[in-house]
């Protein structure tokens, strides 16, 4: 329980005299600098977003998107429409035309020809070809088995031979062994230990000279060691008095010092500009939410009023007075023109019925008007949900 208690906050630091002296004065300077920037900016980016949304979207939209939906929706697809129809009038239709009417019946020609063709090879393999097969079968193993008994009699001969030449060499090498165990061993024996004497004699007179140079080069070592080390500790000294100390309190009394006081401006300028960009945001907002009051009062509001009080009942006397009597003068045009062509329908249908009557008599007639009861109910005759005349609803 002890391991999952969340460690205390921290206190912050304690600040020092030099950074209260310094905040208060770089706040107010930076806020007075910053305001008349953040005011630009704020005024830049409403200008920005005003000119994105109303001029350069709409000149986008239109030089751009709409020419290209208009060259995609009236030339490409008609192109590719068109491009089609003639792909498949001028390669589709003649190709499944000559596949179906030419490849289809060349096709079975040659699979009817292919089939007697197989047949009289398959005629031929069984009553010609295979008996041949099986003479050449037992002529061929004939004549292997003679092959193979004059190649058996030969393999014994040529195994007879070597089975000789092996025992010969075996005898050989046995002789050379012998030769070699009973003379040049002993002979090997002696000068080896004629060698290991030398060696003897070589070491007990040249290991004390060894030695005595391996002490002599020890001696010269150390001293050149010493040496060495005394320059080397000389150079150190000399060069940590006159370069590292100097450097050390350079660093620790004036740079350190220095580096520190400006790392406190910099801090306090940074926070500074960070408040006064939040405080000149602030007063931005208040500006613009004034400006944007002001051209409301003295710009929108009186549009408005015109609009309602003015446009509004203008508009609704000429929508009553002029445009629904024009509008009622159309409909009424309409069915009339709607009337007039039914009855001109009508005019033509029965002069049609009338010649068709003293050309061919009332027989067709009768089987014309039935036809067309049969395609075109009437509206008393119609087919609905509510009436009897559907299978659902038919008692």
């Amino acid at each position: 329980m002890d391991l999952e208690k969340q460690p205390a906050p921290q206190s912050p630091p304690p600040e020092g005299c030099l950074t209260v002296a310094i905040r208060i004065p770089v706040r107010i300077v930076v806020l007075v600098l910053v305001v008349p920037v953040r005011l630009v900016w704020d005024a830049l980016v409403v200008v920005g977003r005003f000119l994105r949304d109303s001029v350069l979207r709409p000149l986008w939209r239109a030089l751009v998107v709409w020419p290209c939906v208009a060259l995609w929706r009236y030339l490409v697809v008609p192109f590719a429409k068109a491009v089609g129809w003639l792909g498949k009038v001028l390669l589709v239709i003649p190709l499944v035309w000559l596949y179906r009417y030419v490849l289809t019946p060349v096709g079975h020609g040659i699979a009817w020809t292919v089939r007697g063709v197989g047949a009289g090879l398959a005629w031929v393999y069984a009553r010609v070809l295979t008996p041949v097969g099986h003479g050449v079968v037992w002529l061929l193993k004939g004549l292997g088995a003679g092959l193979v008994w004059i190649f058996t009699v030969i393999g014994h001969g040529i195994a007879a031979v070597v089975r000789g030449i092996t025992w010969v060499l075996r005898g050989i090498v046995a002789g050379l062994t012998w030769v070699y165990a009973r003379m040049f061993t002993p002979v090997g024996h002696g000068i080896v230990w004629l060698l290991k004497g030398f060696g003897a004699v070589l070491a007990w007179i040249f290991t004390p000279v060894g030695r005595a140079i391996v002490w002599c080069a020890r001696g010269l070592a150390w001293l050149a060691s010493a040496v060495v080390t005394g320059i080397g500790v000389g150079l150190y000294w000399i060069a940590r008095i006159l370069l590292v100390l100097p450097a050390v309190a350079l660093w620790r009394w004036i740079l350190a010092p220095v580096g520190r006081a400006l790392a406190v401006v910099g801090r306090e300028v940074w926070d500074a500009l960070g408040h006064a960009w939040r405080i000149a945001g602030h007063i931005s907002l208040a500006v613009g939410r004034f400006l944007g009051t002001l051209f409301r009062w003295v710009f929108v509001e009186p549009v408005r009023w015109v609009y309602r009080e003015i446009l509004t009942p203008v508009g609704h006397v000429i929508r009553d007075t002029v445009l629904r009597p024009v509008a009622e003068a159309a409909r009424s045009v309409g069915r009339i023109t709607r009337a007039t062509l039914a009855s001109a329908r009508e005019s033509v249908r029965q002069a049609r019925a009338d010649v068709r009557r003293m050309l061919f008599g009332a027989d067709a007639d009768t089987r014309e008007r039935e036809l067309v009861a049969r395609r075109e109910p009437t509206a008393a005759d119609t087919r609905t949900l509510g009436s009897s005349t559907t299978a659902l609803t038919k008692d």
